[in-house]
């Protein structure tokens, strides 16, 4: 019987080890040939995954029932596991991430198999390889991912059992604002799409002869749409002084920045079937007031919520929602002042 040649297997798995691991922890804010050191990590490590595959199959001297074996078993193995993976891994990446996560995995224990199973029957090799397939994929059917994070794993993981961060905000009392409690409200879905002369007296309806009151962060990337704030001065030396944390307060998922005019700040977030335009004081992270539409928008690349980031003018605010809900809301108590969907209005699909 012919011993299975381990050593490049073994040169593959620390290669991929040092370009996931090692090299992003110690040259944190390098770059290679203009790609970010996480990004090649990532590449790396399939790299290391493909060479992995050409050692099994061309230079293990392995049986060669047993080495297409393998390689047909992880193929079936890793295409079952995308049926029941969470849909958070399953879709994320375009439908890759769930490749990307577990090809490497799979490549070190296939390694870590050959390397164990050297001394065992033929019989008793084959079932412990079967066994480390299932268990290296399925890895990946008991957890899922919030996003992206920028350590060398790339994907914040948590147990698929384990309640999401916007369920855990679900459960928490109740932290409506007393004052300005505004009710849920339907999405507006018009019938038909509004005419040259109703857009027209929408935006007459939305000027006012007086000048308009200067805000300091209208929108997406401030005034200028540079992410520039001018005549402030922030010491960037934290270790020598740190900033300190005033206040601190949970709001539900979404991509959504902020617009700020004096204490009042607002955002766009997800709770439940909810989409949500809130308002909150900057000196105290306390709740103003909140405006509901009962929509909600998924997809697993980017998560629940909102895409875009309210819009300051005139003393109203301007919201553009995942589901393409258009509002303009009194800035100072939320009240709608009108609402639009731009989806059925231009007779779109959603994507996702």
């Amino acid at each position: 019987m012919i011993s299975i040649r381990l050593w490049p297997g073994i040169v593959a798995v620390v290669f991929m080890r040092v370009v996931r691991v090692v090299i992003p922890h110690v040259l944190l804010e390098a770059s290679f040939f203009g790609f970010d050191v996480q990004l090649v990590g990532v590449m790396g490590s399939i790299l290391g995954a493909v060479a992995i595959a050409v050692w099994w199959v061309v230079f293990s001297r392995a049986a060669w029932p047993d080495r297409l074996a393998a390689i047909i078993l992880m193929i079936g193995v890793l295409a079952m596991t995308g049926r029941v993976a969470h849909e958070s891994i399953a879709g994320a990446g375009m439908g890759m991430l769930l490749y990307v996560q577990a090809i490497p995995v799979l490549g070190v224990a296939l390694v870590v198999w050959a390397a164990a199973s050297r001394n065992l029957s033929p019989g008793f090799r084959r079932a412990s390889l079967v066994v480390t397939v299932l268990l290296a994929c399925g890895l990946f059917t008991v957890v899922r991912t919030s996003g992206v994070t920028s350590d060398v794993i790339g994907s914040e993981f948590h147990w698929r059992w384990t309640p999401t961060p916007e369920a855990q905000l679900l459960a928490q009392v109740d932290d409506e604002p007393e004052a300005l409690l505004l009710p849920s409200t339907p999405a507006v879905v018009p019938s038909e799409p509004a005419t040259t002369d109703e857009t027209e007296s929408v935006a007459a309806a939305g000027a006012r002869s007086d000048d308009e009151i200067p805000v300091e962060w209208p929108g997406f990337r401030g005034p200028d749409r540079d992410g520039v704030v001018h005549g402030v001065h922030v010491n960037t030396n934290w270790s020598e002084s740190p900033p300190l944390e005033l206040w601190r307060r949970p709001i539900g998922p979404g991509w959504s920045s902020f617009a700020v005019s004096g204490d009042l700040f607002y955002t766009q977030e997800q709770r439940g079937d909810d989409e949500i335009v809130a308002c909150y004081r900057v000196s105290t992270g306390e709740p103003v007031w909140r405006h509901r539409d009962t929509v909600r928008f998924w997809e697993s690349n980017g998560g629940a919520g909102p895409r875009a980031t309210p819009t300051l003018a005139h003393g109203r605010v301007y919201t553009f929602g995942a589901t393409g809900v258009v509002n303009a809301l009194d800035a100072a108590t939320g009240e709608i002042v009108w609402s639009r969907n731009g989806a059925t209005d231009t007779g779109r699909a959603l994507p996702g």
